[in-house]
């Protein structure tokens, strides 16, 4: 794949460098984006600069004012019209998500459709921005709650969900009233820079500034001028436990608002009444569903002690039918890794299993030969563990799942479940109602996301979505979590020609 075959979204090396007339800018040091299906080099982009970075900031504080007095409904209609865009753009968009970032084609489809998706939500949205009335203690007083635009947005996103994440805050963003800033990874650029394109495109054809939305591309440090710019109210940032915390802290000694979505380390919990195929096919897609980099990858499974062997057993025959290649050919379940590091992590986290005690059943290994001359292609784990491994409570961001055993009733697996820093999804496999809803209760899941009798992974955009612990406790995507993207103001209104006061005091003159 060449950027001939993506002209649709208007990539080409004529535009991947400086201003673009798409608001993102970039004459910096040169970042070149290299496909880890067949190590070619895609193209080449020019990073943003801190006087550019201040150029988008300054562009973004003057269009602010004009995109939040628009009406709610009138922003959902550009946001709709950006669903439109994706739309006829999926296929193209999907090939590139693929290529770019090495998730099998359908995930790349499955992606853009998380995009339109959000799409069509928001723009509802758009017409259900809710507030409260309440009584008032007061005579002749009413009280009522809004909620109004905070004003700018900046997106940190990772590289496993190069777009979809970027969408699930700007299209809530921008029906709130805010604008947005978009630092994706590094690794993706490409991917950004198309959607920005696209934006681009429907801001321009209806008369509105560049400035709502923008791109900046570079490393952490570009990151690290959004957490400490005091002119952005909120960061919602995408990534690792490690980088969470330094931008929570950071966004934190400014008084700012953080939206953060780190960390995972998911369980299935598997009981006797479980149905062994629906686990079998939820746990091999949890595990190896974009060679395991997704957050909400399935990186244990807890199984009870009467149907650990003929759950082994399946899950072993399962694996030996992956196949391994092309992401970009349909008959492959499984692409490569990001990049020889993520291949390196993976490596040693081998090393660690077997020597904190594990027993390896599928031994891993980096692929050689034709078709994986990129040198990230490596072949899916299975170890058997104890949960309190050091290896086992970190996030691998690899294929690689964990079988643990757990013996007595629900309420050890839950436990054990529990018993890591991370916490954003979880699952059980039960047909034991009472099982299900105790998983359910506080007395069990401590995570966001819990599911009975499906995976960890493949959230629907309709729900909140996020977690707790390490994972940092924010929500994106559904329900109500447009919330986070607003300030909300408690209005009292007198309509009397009296002022009394609350709580009955009294001030007499």
């Amino acid at each position: 794949m060449n950027l001939k075959e993506l002209s649709s979204l208007k990539l080409s090396e004529s535009n991947l460098g400086s201003s673009t007339g798409s608001n993102w800018f970039g004459s910096g040091s040169k970042i070149d984006s290299y496909s880890p299906t067949d190590d070619k080099l895609i193209g080449s982009v020019l990073s943003t600069t801190r006087e550019e970075y201040e150029k988008v900031i300054q562009e973004a504080e003057r269009a602010k004012a004009i995109w939040r007095d628009i009406p709610a409904p009138k922003r959902g209609e550009i946001v709709r019209q950006l669903g439109n865009k994706l739309r006829a753009e999926k296929e193209t968009l999907g090939k590139l998500v693929s290529y770019e970032m090495g998730k099998s084609y359908q995930e790349g489809l499955g992606e853009v459709q998380e995009m339109i998706d959000i799409c069509d939500f928001a723009v509802g949205l758009s017409r259900q921005l809710y507030g409260l009335t309440m009584h008032s203690e007061r005579p002749g007083h009413r009280m009522y709650e809004q909620y109004h635009p905070l004003g700018i947005v900046g997106i940190i996103t990772a590289f496993n969900f190069p777009v979809a994440v970027w969408s699930w805050n700007a299209a809530l963003a921008l029906v709130c009233g805010d604008v947005i800033v978009w630092k994706p990874s590094e690794k993706t650029p490409l991917c950004a820079i198309a959607c920005q394109n696209i934006i681009a495109e429907i801001l321009k054809e209806n008369n509105l500034p560049e400035g709502i939305s923008s791109l900046v591309i570079g490393d952490a440090e570009v990151g690290k001028w959004i957490a400490e710019d005091e002119r952005i109210p909120l960061v919602s940032a995408t990534g690792s436990t490690r980088m969470g915390k330094q931008v929570a802290a950071t966004v934190a000694a400014r008084l700012g608002r953080s939206l953060l979505e780190l960390g995972g380390n998911n369980a299935i919990i598997v009981t006797p009444s479980a149905d062994l195929k629906m686990t079998v096919i939820g746990a091999v897609f949890g595990a190896v569903g974009t060679a395991g980099q997704r957050c909400t990858s399935t990186r244990r499974l807890i199984i009870h002690e009467s149907i650990y062997d003929k759950v082994k057993e399946s899950l072993v025959e399962a694996y030996k039918q992956i196949k391994i290649g092309d992401p970009l050919d349909s008959k492959n379940h499984m692409g490569p890794l990001i990049d020889k590091a993520a291949v390196q992590m993976y490596l040693d986290a081998l090393k660690k299993i077997k020597e904190q005690g594990g027993n390896i059943l599928l031994e891993g290994k980096v692929l050689e030969g034709e078709g994986y001359e990129s040198g990230c292609y490596v072949t899916p784990v299975i170890a058997e563990v104890e949960n309190h491994y050091d290896i086992v409570q970190q996030e691998t961001f690899a294929p690689i799942l964990y079988l643990i055993k757990y013996s007595g009733d629900v309420n050890n697996a839950i436990a054990l479940q529990n018993d890591v820093k991370q916490g954003l999804s979880s699952a059980i496999m039960t047909t034991n109602l009472r099982e299900a809803e105790l998983f359910l209760s506080h007395n069990g899941s401590d995570c966001g996301i819990a599911n009975v009798n499906i995976g960890t992974s493949g959230a629907e955009i309709g729900g909140a979505f996020g977690g707790e612990k390490e994972t940092g406790g924010g929500r994106e995507s559904g329900s109500d979590a447009w919330k986070v993207y607003m300030r909300r103001q408690t209005n009292t209104i007198n309509y009397t020609t009296n002022l009394p006061l609350a709580q009955g005091i009294q001030f007499n003159l």
